[in-house]
Formats: structure tokens, sequence, C-alpha cells
């Protein structure tokens, strides 16, 4: 692979990480990617390496955003986390507490925990609906709040894979006056310039990886009727994916763009007690609230069995899905990238590829790097 453009730096010790990175671009599983890891607070790995775009002519540089998509979520989980340490809001209140509308239907027990847990019932929009609706917030919003719950509220989580991004960020925009991507952009990205964005200026665009595709869809078994709505009807996603008006919008469940050392720094403050630095973002209690398991089962819409937290993916002694730490927490975005924090390890990784697969929970990739991480601890 003397051809692969790789660049970055790799601490003494860590080189099964360096050689498992650039194993995934020989086996061509991989065509650009970065992949990161910080030991409390210390980057250990910053790799860039393959090609930004699909010709194959333009090398990934420390300057390539990549959209990671769900990874997304753990981000705005980080902010909303934030803004429960500030007293502004409370996981235990309810939504309609806030957003008085959201109560219709009986969804006015509905707590903010169970609504970021993906127990409000809402995960897609059932019909009358289009791609490009998803771009317009207070008619989405408006829309999540008259709706009939899916299921029995109650009955365990079916995965908003979108929807979510609009009740969270309506809940933070009722308690604070501002948006998931304000926050995020000047409360916590501009105390260490990171470079990870939940709504992109257009003068950030052309730095923009491109992506490829999955060539299959993702493996449901026997689809129901909720990976139906959630995945597969027209109006599932929003439309343009992609273009300039995707990357604009703040859509704090789906379009963050970011580096992996930018995922990493912001998964660190999970990682260590909820400091930034020498710096306080997220008090001890709110931590401890974000990361607590508020469900766990067979998931309606993934095909998996998880743990939720406050907006994040947990392991549990059952259900490793970020390497072998019994309390760590992340999250995994379409296509495979993923970012998780191990508090027990003080680790945090991020991991942003350019090469989609459909693999909607453990990407092959991303397991072989973290096995490769635990392996040199």
């Amino acid at each position: 692979m003397n051809s692969l453009p790789l660049s970055g730096v790799c601490a003494q010790g860590f080189e099964p990480v360096r050689n498992a990175f650039t194993e995934i671009f020989a086996t061509g599983v991989e065509r650009g990617a970065s992949l990161a890891v910080l030991v409390d607070g210390e980057v250990m790995i910053d790799l860039v390496g393959g090609f930004a775009d699909r010709a194959e002519s333009q090398p990934m540089s420390a300057q390539s955003l990549i959209p990671v998509f769900s990874c997304s979520k753990a981000v705005s989980s980080l902010v909303i986390a934030k803004t429960v340490s500030e007293g502004k809001l409370d996981y235990e209140q309810t939504v309609a507490s806030l957003w008085p509308e959201f109560g219709a239907q009986g969804k006015d027990t509905v707590t903010v925990g169970e609504a970021l847990s993906h127990q409000a019932g809402l995960c897609a929009i059932p019909d009358n609906w289009a791609p490009e609706d998803w771009f317009d917030w207070d008619k989405t919003c408006a829309r999540l709040a008259a709706m009939e719950p899916l299921w029995p509220l109650g009955d365990g989580s079916g995965y908003h894979p979108v929807s979510w991004g609009y009740i969270a960020g309506e809940i933070v925009h009722r308690a604070t006056g501002r948006t998931i991507g304000t926050i995020l952009r000047e409360d916590l990205c501009a105390l260490g310039a990171i470079d990870f964005w939940i709504g992109l200026p257009d003068e950030e665009h052309e730095r923009v990886a491109q992506t490829s595709k999955p060539t299959r869809m993702p493996n449901f078994g026997t689809m129901n009727e909720f990976q139906n709505l959630a995945f597969v009807k027209p109006w599932s996603s929003p439309g343009r994916r992609g273009g300039a008006a995707w990357r604009r919008m703040e859509i704090p469940s789906a379009n963050g763009h970011g580096t992996a050392r930018a995922m990493a720094e912001l998964m660190s403050i999970y990682a260590r007690g909820g400091k930034l630095g020498d710096q306080q973002i997220v008090e001890t209690n709110a931590l401890k609230e974000a990361v607590a398991e508020r469900v766990a089962g067979q998931d309606r819409v993934l095909p998996n069995n998880l743990s939720f937290g406050a907006g994040l993916i947990r392991n549990t002694p059952e259900r490793l899905v970020y390497g072998p730490g019994q309390r760590t927490i992340g999250h995994t975005g379409f296509g495979g990238s993923c970012l998780f924090a191990d508090p027990d390890k003080r680790i945090s990784f991020g991991y942003a590829t350019a090469k989609q697969d459909a693999e909607l929970i453990s990407d092959v990739r991303a397991r072989q790097l973290i096995a490769a991480l635990y392996e040199c601890l």
C-alpha cells in the first residue's frame, strides 16, 4: 500500500492501531477516513488516510470534514447534558412542560429523558410527508408534536433516526433560546478549536469529503412496519443529502460534519468526568444522568438488543457494542462512522469514514480498529 495517502501522528505503543487502519484500506473496504484516539485528553492517534473524493484524486487531509450522520446524536447529547448541568433543563421534566403542543395524543407524560432514549413513539412520520419537508423546522416540529405515538408509551424503545434531532433540538431551544448547533459552536468547539459542526457554514463546504453510498441495504431480517417507516419510505430521510441545503441545516440527529479528532475531543468530555482540558463542562450529577440506562432490550427499529442513555448507546456486560469497557458510551453513524468514550480507561475514540457500508451499529472496520486499540492498553 505504498500508494496510500496517509498522514498524522501515532504515539509509541499504538502502532497496531495504525496497522489496522492501513489494513482496512488494503482490503478495499475503505476509501477515505480519519481516526483519532485520546487518552485522558491527550492525543495518541490522529490519522487521515485515503482519498476525499470518489475519483480518488484528492488525498484526505487533517482539514477534511466527513458527514458522520447519527454520530451527531452523541454530540447533541453532550450539549443537552451541559444544558442540564447549567440548571436550564431536567431529564425528568416532561417535554410538554417546555413545549406544550408536544403533549397532544397522550404524550403529556413523556419526559425529556424518555424522548432522548427513543421512547416517545415518534420514530418516523407515517404519511403525508415529503423529503423536502424535513428542511422546514417549524413544520416538522409541529407534525411531531401533534402525532399519536406509533406504539404504546412505556413499552420499550424504537430508534428515531431523524426525528430525534427535531425533538431534542426543540427541547433545547425552548429551554435556552438557542439551538444545539449554536451552543456546540460557541460554548464547546470554540474552547479548543474543535472542528465539528451541526449546521455547516457555507464557507466550510469545500472541505467536505465526498461520500460513497453503501452497495447493499442494511440487514433487518424480517422488516417490520417501524423499520419500513424509519428507513425505507421515500420521505424517511431529508432530501438532497450531501447538498448545500443539507449541510447548512441544523439536524442534531443526522447531519454533523467533522474530523475524527474533533469527535474524540468532544467524547473526551464523557471520558474525563465532564472536563474539557481543565474546564468542567458538565457537572458530575448531570453526566451520571446523561449516561444512565433509561431503556434496554430489543429495539423496534434497529435490529439490535441495546441499552440507551439520554441519546447515547451504552455498553453493558450483556451488550458490548464499543469494545470491552463496561461503562463505555457512544454512537454509530449511518455508513460506519462511530465515536465512543470509555471512562474507566479515560479513552475517547473517533472514526469517520467517507466510504459508507450498510451496518447500522457495528461496522466491521470500527470493530477491527477498536480491537486493535484495546490490545495496546
